[in-house]
């Protein structure tokens, strides 16, 4: 669920909350310094207005703050708050949380809390809880649910997290077609519920099929003895369950849409998308293409344990090694080269380095197009073009300045034809790369994000040492 943005008074009452926390803390420590029967009494009295205190001041916050508290939180702290927390409120912090943060907090839950989490909280909010649960804890989950919520669940899991089917939800405000206007208002306000958010009402016929939509402002603004069908949308923008999410958000955002009917391969009304669920995922997108770039498999919790943060980290660490031992023999082949030019040690590192950035950003636009379904594989000639000539002329115009203040510095033309020289072939590299790496993901059906940034500077590390050195090694030498 998307987090509002916090106030000022939200956010004291944030940090009321660790004041609450930090008394406890104290309190705690006086209790281990001191003895004596009733200064125990007197502590454990205090222990419990403190702990009432706490949970005074988590009342009045909204479940995104109650998330922000808990994963600011040491492990054990966040355990401690977690129990204090509203039980009508589970469901809701839950889905607000980090996944990483999540998962910690499934792992200390018991059948009982998994029972009011599921009382309070639709299929489509239940299946995002669920793909963090243990095999055992789901099983358990899904012996407290009735029939109908059982199937729901079941449903919404049977589709991947990049599907519409996976995003949907089953609260479907529908109309016939062959009523008035007059009996719908009628019928809304005698049961007083409409799902939020609701723009429009989803007109379907006798077989469930959708035949078009009712969009409230119509049913406010026209005549009351009208049909449905007089004044209805018959076009409306429409998903299917095995449609991608990425292209429903990007339809949500190019028509402007706030729901929008889900549909089977009958045309029958299955389920709704609704504009919070779609920015859900859009920024769980987001965050999970930049830890792909840095080379995390997943979220992390910030406070999780040491192997378990060994765990994410490891294997793009370990290409990391490889690569800067790679560079490490690069620089390693040229040691004459460098012992009788000491200069060229303090300026290589600046090759590389604006390789690396300039490979960076080339790679940032690539991907980001590619998510965005701009471009495809079918456009790597054009791009690779329009790339190299940016790296040109950049590495002209940047390598010229720093080939003149090496002349400067260290007294030497062609120390200075070098540095140019090196920096245009290295960001040409690097515009090179850039392209290939995402465009041979795309081709090979990998996540272009994936590791992207660590591959792209490793290739200009090393590709720039070896450009600028050998350079030296032919023209200075």
């Amino acid at each position: 669920m998307s987090k509002p943005a916090v106030s000022p008074s939200q956010q004291s009452r944030v940090d009321e909350v660790r004041d609450a926390l930090a008394r406890l803390h104290r309190l705690d420590d006086l209790a281990q310094r001191q003895q004596g029967l009733q200064t125990d009494r007197v502590e454990l009295l205090s222990h419990r207005q403190a702990l009432v205190d706490l949970e005074r001041r988590l009342a009045p916050l909204h479940p995104a703050d109650v998330a922000d508290v808990l994963e600011a939180l040491p492990l054990d702290e966040r355990l401690l708050v977690w129990q204090h927390v509203q039980p009508a409120l589970y469901g809701e912090v839950l889905l607000e949380v980090s996944d990483a943060v999540r998962e910690h907090l499934l792992e200390n839950v018991d059948t009982a809390v998994l029972q009011q989490v599921a009382e309070h909280l639709a299929p489509d909010d239940l299946a995002d809880l669920a793909q963090d649960m243990s095999r055992a804890a789901l099983r358990e989950l899904f012996e407290t649910l009735d029939v109908q919520r059982r199937a729901r669940l079941r449903s919404v899991l049977a589709y991947r997290e990049d599907q519409v089917g996976a995003l949907m939800d089953f609260e479907l405000p529908s109309v016939r077609e062959d009523v008035s206007l007059a009996s719908v208002l009628e019928d809304l306000r005698r049961s007083q519920a409409l799902p939020e958010p609701t723009d429009k009402l989803f007109v379907v016929n006798q077989q469930g099929q959708l035949t078009g939509v009712l969009p409230l402002r119509r049913l406010l603004l026209s005549a009351p003895e009208q049909l449905v069908s007089q004044v209805m949308a018959r076009e409306p923008v429409t998903f299917h369950p095995e449609d991608a999410a990425d292209d429903a958000a990007e339809a949500f955002e190019r028509y402007d849409l706030i729901t929008a009917p889900v549909l089977d391969h009958q045309q029958r009304l299955v389920g709704r998308l609704v504009i919070d669920d779609v920015l859900d995922h859009i920024r769980e997108e987001s965050q999970q293409e930049a830890l792909h770039r840095a080379g995390l498999r997943e979220e992390e919790d910030i406070f999780a344990g040491v192997w378990r943060s060994v765990r994410n980290r490891w294997a793009w660490l370990a290409v990391n090694l490889v690569t800067a031992f790679i560079a490490s023999r690069v620089i390693d082949a040229f040691e004459g080269t460098i012992e009788q030019l000491v200069a060229l040690a303090a300026l290589m590192p600046i090759v590389a380095g604006i390789g690396g950035n300039s490979g960076n950003q080339t790679i940032t636009m690539i991907v980001r197009a590619l998510a965005l379904d701009q471009v495809d594989t079918g456009h790597t000639r054009r791009l690779l073009f329009k790339e190299l000539g940016v790296s040109l002329a950049n590495g002209l115009i940047w390598g010229s300045v720093l080939g003149l203040a090496a002349w400067l510095l260290y007294d030497s033309a062609w120390l200075g034809l070098v540095m140019t020289a090196a920096m245009t072939l290295n960001l040409l590299l690097a515009a090179l790369m850039g392209v290939v790496i995402p465009m041979l993901q795309v081709r090979f059906g990998r996540d272009p994000a994936i590791g992207s940034s660590v591959i792209i500077t490793a290739i200009t590390d090393s590709g720039g040492f070896f450009i600028f050195l050998g350079l030296a090694s032919v023209m200075l030498l």
